[in-house]
């Protein structure tokens, strides 16, 4: 990153950009996450320092270990998901993506992964052009 960030206007910049993220280590355990309060995939304060396993449904479970264990070898940075989901008041489907990247030191050594979600329905509908103030 080029300059700096002071830790109240980083935590404000985290709190606002339109993804919800969560970060684990190079040990699997969670650090951290935002949007706690109004998360598409709920974690309890209990979680800081679990094992990332415990996060995620058992149906899911194996592919988040190979993603891992290939960030972990070097054999992957990014992978790249997608569902539809019951989210909001009235439960209706909403399109989420998943990305997670492996999180690297200047050296190429793994630090972790951050996984990142946003309710994308919204996007799917784009078209044409929307200029800046229009």
């Amino acid at each position: 990153m080029i300059g700096t960030l002071s830790e109240k206007v980083l935590d404000a910049v985290l709190e606002t950009i339109p993804v919800e993220f969560s970060v684990v280590d190079e040990n699997d355990k969670v650090l951290a996450w935002n949007y706690h309060e109004t998360r598409i995939f709920k974690r309890p304060k209990g979680a800081l320092g679990r094992d990332v396993r415990d996060c995620h449904p058992k149906r899911s479970l194996e592919k988040v270990e190979i993603i891992l264990k290939e960030m972990k070898e070097g054999k992957r940075e990014t992978a790249r998901f997608w569902v539809d989901l019951p989210i909001g008041p009235d439960k209706e489907k909403q399109k989420v993506l998943i990305e997670y990247y492996a999180l690297r030191d200047s050296d190429g050594t793994y630090l972790g992964c951050l996984e990142a979600s946003r309710n994308i329905q919204d996007l799917l509908s784009i078209t044409g052009q929307r200029r800046l103030l229009d």
